[in-house]
């Protein structure tokens, strides 16, 4: 169970999404899971949107690739013993950036399964004491393991998002 003070308010709404267990586990289930739906995704369905001003599915691959990306840098950053605080990150910044439409679909498929490759990676050969370590991101403070529980829940959550209001993937 991760502790309130391991991360700001606002990033339980993801960890609060995460069974209890183990996290490398978990993510390791994610990432088999994740692929196959992702892979189970027309080309000409990843283009859709539920809305006229909501991002379409490649749009919301190319946020969970890179909110994961981000987080596990921070955890990277943090578990090393570096104390400089970083930076904040602004999705809709990164979003408007990243011509996630005009990416190939199967890139948006194939950077989530490296991206998540790498995360694991990182998690699994952490030292005991790396877990609790903790830093400054944004303004806020977060332990490596707090946002190991983000990276998971924020999948869990983009995920029940795209199963929810995207209809049929296929």
């Amino acid at each position: 169970m991760i502790d309130r003070t391991e991360a700001p308010p606002y990033y339980f709404n993801y960890i609060d999404l995460v069974p209890a267990g183990d996290i490398c586990a978990l993510l390791e289930s994610q990432h088999r899971e994740v692929d196959a739906l992702l892979r189970g995704i027309s080309d000409e369905r990843s283009r859709f949107r539920y809305a006229p001003d909501k991002w379409s599915i490649r749009e919301v691959v190319g946020h969970v690739n890179d909110a994961e990306r981000l987080f596990t840098f921070r955890a990277f950053w943090f578990a090393r013993g570096f104390e400089s605080e970083l930076p904040g990150f602004d999705q809709t910044i990164a979003a408007l950036h990243a011509a996630s439409d005009v990416r190939p679909w199967l890139s948006h498929v194939k950077e989530f399964h490296a991206v998540r490759s790498s995360t694991l990676d990182l998690f699994r050969h952490l030292p005991p004491e790396a877990w609790q370590r903790s830093g400054r991101a944004s303004g806020y403070g977060f332990t490596v393991r707090a946002l190991a529980h983000i990276i998971a829940g924020h999948t869990i959550h983009h995920v029940t998002i795209l199963k929810e209001r995207y209809g049929s993937l296929g």
